[in-house]
C-alpha cells in the first residue's frame, strides 16, 4: 500500500501507515547496537512471531496485568460504561488482537471501530474475524506507528466524515499497560496527543487507559520471566527482526533473557546479555559484546495511581477516575478530555 493512502469508502477497511525507511531503520538499530550501554527499541519485538508470542504471554499464569485488567472490567464495566460517552468512535492504540476491546463491545456498543498497531499484518489479519462476527460496526485497520508522535491520519478522519462520525465523541482505548514502555516524559508526550485526538471529537470524549502499578518484585520479576520461557523466546527473537532489518549476524542461541525489577526507576528491565565474548556484524558495521554484556531491550514503568492522575492531568485531560482490583495490583483510568 501507498504510505499516504486515499481515504478508505467502505465501512471495513485498512490502511497501512507504517512504512518505515529502511535506511532510517538501519541507521536507528546501528546507533543503538553501537551506544553505551547497547539498546534496541522494543518496537522491534512486533514482527509477525514476536505480535503472536507476546499473545502467548498474556496466557501464562505468571503474567498477571491481562487476567487482573479483565477482572477489573468484569467487575466495573457497567459503572464505567455509564460515565463513557454513548455510540463514541472507540480508536483502540496498539490493538494487537483486538481481543481486549472485543469483549467489551456488547457493553459499550461503540459506533464505529478504529485499531491502530505497528504490525499492520498482524492487525488484518486479526481483524478478519472480528468483522464476521460484528458485520454492523464499522471498522477501519490502522497500521501506524504511534511511539514517536501520534494523530489520527487524515483519510481516518475522512473515513469517519463519510460514515456521519467525525463529530462524533471519541474514546481512546490504551489497555494493557502498555504506556509503562514509556518513560514519564515519553508517557507525557503521547498522553498530550491522545489529548487532542480526544478533543477532535465530540462531548464526553476521552481516553481509557490501564495501567501497572507499584508492587512487590517478587509478583513482577515472574511476569516478565517465566518458568517456560516464553518470554525469553519473545526477547530473542527480536535479534532475528533486527537481523532481516540490518543483516546483522546475531545467533539468540548465543544470548540470555535477563529481567528484573529497577527500584529506583520504578520499572522492570529486560535485556539479552551475551553467554560469551562475541562480535556481531551488519553492512558498515560491527560490535564487540564481553561476555555478559547486556543490550537493553525493554522497560516497564510501574505507577502509582496518584502519581498517573497527576500525569493525566498534565497532558491536559480532567480529573480522572479509576477503578482497581481486590489486591491494588493494577487499575483502569477513564480521563475525560
Amino acid at each position: 500500500m501507498p504510505a499516504t493512502p486515499s481515504a478508505p469508502t467502505g465501512t471495513h477497511q485498512d490502511l497501512q501507515f507504517h512504512q518505515a525507511d529502511p535506511a532510517q531503520q538501519q541507521a536507528e538499530l546501528a546507533a543503538g547496537l553501537q551506544a553505551t550501554p547497547a539498546s534496541v527499541s522494543p518496537k522491534f519485538f512486533y514482527d509477525r512471531l514476536g505480535s503472536h508470542l507476546f499473545d502467548a504471554i498474556t496466557e501464562l499464569p505468571e503474567y498477571y496485568p491481562t487476567r487482573t485488567e479483565a477482572a477489573i472490567f468484569g467487575q466495573w464495566l457497567p459503572d464505567m460504561a455509564a460515565r463513557l460517552p454513548a455510540r463514541a468512535v472507540w480508536i483502540d492504540l496498539g490493538a494487537g488482537s483486538c481481543a481486549k476491546a472485543a469483549r467489551l463491545f456488547g457493553t459499550v456498543r461503540p459506533a464505529a471501530y478504529l485499531p491502530v498497531d505497528i504490525s499492520a499484518a498482524y492487525l488484518s489479519q486479526a481483524l478478519e474475524p472480528l468483522r464476521r462476527e460484528h458485520p454492523d460496526l464499522p471498522m477501519l485497520g490502522i497500521g501506524q506507528d504511534f511511539s514517536v508522535q501520534w494523530a489520527l491520519p487524515a483519510p481516518a478522519v475522512h473515513w469517519l466524515e463519510r460514515l456521519g462520525l467525525r463529530g462524533a465523541p471519541r474514546c481512546v482505548f490504551y489497555p494493557g499497560s502498555s504506556i509503562g514502555n514509556f518513560g514519564p516524559d515519553e508517557a507525557l508526550r503521547l498522553l498530550r496527543d491522545a489529548h487532542a485526538v480526544c478533543r477532535q471529537g465530540g462531548a464526553g470524549s476521552g481516553l481509557l487507559i490501564g495501567v501497572d502499578r507499584v508492587k512487590a518484585p517478587e509478583v513482577l520479576e515472574p511476569a516478565y520471566d517465566d518458568a517456560l520461557g516464553v518470554t525469553a523466546a519473545f526477547n530473542r527473537n527480536l535479534l532475528l527482526h533486527v537481523n532481516r532489518q540490518l543483516g546483522s549476524d546475531f545467533d539468540p542461541a548465543a544470548w540470555d533473557h535477563v529481567a528484573f525489577y529497577n527500584r529506583i526507576e520504578s520499572r522492570i528491565e529486560m535485556h539479552l546479555s551475551a553467554r560469551s565474548p562475541q562480535t556481531v556484524s551488519w553492512p558498515g558495521g560491527s560490535r564487540r559484546f564481553a561476555a555478559g554484556e547486556r543490550i537493553h531491550t525493554e522497560h516497564s514503568y510501574k505507577w502509582e495511581p496518584a502519581a498517573f492522575a497527576d500525569l493525566l492531568q498534565r497532558a491536559g485531560f480532567a480529573t480522572p477516575l479509576h477503578w482497581t482490583d481486590a489486591r491494588g495490583w493494577f487499575s483502569v483510568f477513564w480521563a475525560p478530555a
